[in-house]
């Protein structure tokens, strides 16, 4: 067991709000299907209509920018191909994401925080 788990926030393009409905439902299957592939466990996941909150334990030796690049690169192709509304964007994510490497926090401090972001 290690305690190498990171905060990954990310956006859509302009901060649109896109995430709502089924394309919020379809983000949230995708992004814990990548991670269950890679065997990333996602500890909390929490889709807001203009960002996503994903917070993931993976293996020590994954550096951040790859579990990014897969989780969006697979959300973009997937939602853009099943929610045509998505394609009059030029992209579906901003180029950047926040990490946040975290160590021995409790995951409640990481809940509360991300409850608190998201309004829920």
């Amino acid at each position: 067991m290690h305690l190498v788990a990171y905060q990954l926030v990310w956006c859509p393009l302009r901060r649109r709000r896109v995430l709502v409905g089924q394309v919020a439902a379809d983000c949230e299957r995708i992004v814990g299907e990548v991670c269950a592939e890679h065997g990333w466990e996602v500890i909390r996941l929490a889709v807001a209509p203009d960002h996503v909150h994903l917070f993931v334990r993976a293996d020590p030796l994954t550096a951040a920018h790859v579990v990014a690049r897969a989780v969006k690169g697979r959300t973009s192709r997937l939602l853009r191909e099943t929610h045509r509304e998505l394609l009059g964007m030029a992209s579906l994510w901003t180029r950047s994401y926040f990490c946040s490497t975290v160590g021995n926090v409790s995951q409640a401090t990481v809940d509360r925080y991300i409850a608190a972001q998201i309004g829920r």
